[in-house]
């Protein structure tokens, strides 16, 4: 009964942020956009966080394409040739465009709009910047490599790392690290910890903070906001992938306003694409195509989210 009460109230709270006043439907005003953001919030109230790795594998290619082709198949073999051949097919043409480069360099543009990298001028200038600190944000961590016999990174992790050092030492800025265990990742350290571990053995550079409670981007932003506030922060320089720091950015702004705290977020993007299909193997497949395709519909996703 307890459960069914709570239920109620979170679908009631959703009621209230999502969805227009019937007074107004009747007096003709105008009526609010609903926000996207309370999905996620739903997900939370209800308990479900924990589903969305399964249900971003279900929405993302390759899936829904290889169900598309399965269908097709399904109905050639039951004599529906037209329907058949057109799902099949639609299915195939899917699959193979979301594993090009040419597509996944478009869907990250376009979809995700990242900002520019910082110039030489920027980073010089963070140089001069008081109580500033690069952040770099998590994409997951090996909770065990044994050719290390310690945690790893992940690629992502180990890219955004990289970059975050280098960002660090130009402009001896501290650095920081936010990432904890993600959802539906193997129980163990933290990202913040491996990363800690890495940091110090393979560049030499001590973390000044680290963050390990987060599981997304919306945590992330939530304790780092927090942590490097009671520091005495002002500017975050903020080092993720391109694909993925407009909601970044977004959720750290987000974060600022709800506890009342007054920073500057300038975000470092690495990763720029570039021009897409300028040879013909951008336009065949290739696992660089699938992990940008992968990327910017992930990173789409979770901005019509409001993640």
């Amino acid at each position: 009964m307890a459960g069914w009460c709570g239920a109620a109230r979170c679908w009631a709270k959703y009621r209230i942020e999502g969805t227009p006043d019937p007074a107004a439907i009747t007096a003709g005003q105008a009526l609010p956009a609903m926000s996207f953001a309370t999905m996620n919030q739903i997900f939370a109230d209800f308990g479900l966080l924990g589903l969305k790795p399964y249900l971003s594998a279900l929405a993302l290619p390759p899936l829904p394409w290889l169900l598309l082709m399965l269908l097709g198949a399904g109905l050639l073999a039951r004599r529906r040739r037209r329907l058949g051949w057109a799902a099949f097919g639609l299915g195939f043409a899917g699959l193979w465009a979301t594993t090009t480069t040419a597509l996944g360099v478009t869907l990250v543009l376009g979809l995700n709009q990242p900002p520019p990298p910082l110039d030489q001028a920027k980073v010089k200038a963070l140089a001069q910047a008081p109580h500033a600190v690069v952040l770099v944000l998590g994409a997951g961590r090996r909770a065990w490599a044994s050719e290390y016999r310690a945690p790893d990174l992940s690629p992502l992790t180990a890219e955004r790392l990289r970059y975050g050092v280098w960002l660090a030492r130009q402009t001896r800025l501290p650095l920081a690290y936010s990432g904890g265990v993600g959802f539906g990742n193997q129980p163990g350290v933290t990202e913040a910890e491996a990363v800690a571990l890495v940091a110090k053995r393979d560049f030499g550079l001590a973390l000044t903070w680290a963050e390990d409670r987060s599981r997304d981007t919306a945590e992330n932003a939530h304790y780092s906001v927090a942590m490097l506030h009671q520091a005495g922060i002002r500017t975050i320089v903020l080092v993720s992938h391109d694909f993925h720091l407009r909601r970044a950015r977004r959720d750290f702004e987000r974060a600022l306003a709800q506890q009342g705290v007054a920073m500057q977020v300038l975000p470092a993007a690495l990763g720029q694409p570039g021009q897409a299909g300028s040879s013909l193997g951008d336009y065949l497949p290739s696992p660089e195509g699938y992990a940008l395709c992968h990327h910017a519909l992930h990173e789409w996703f979770g901005w019509i989210a409001g993640a």
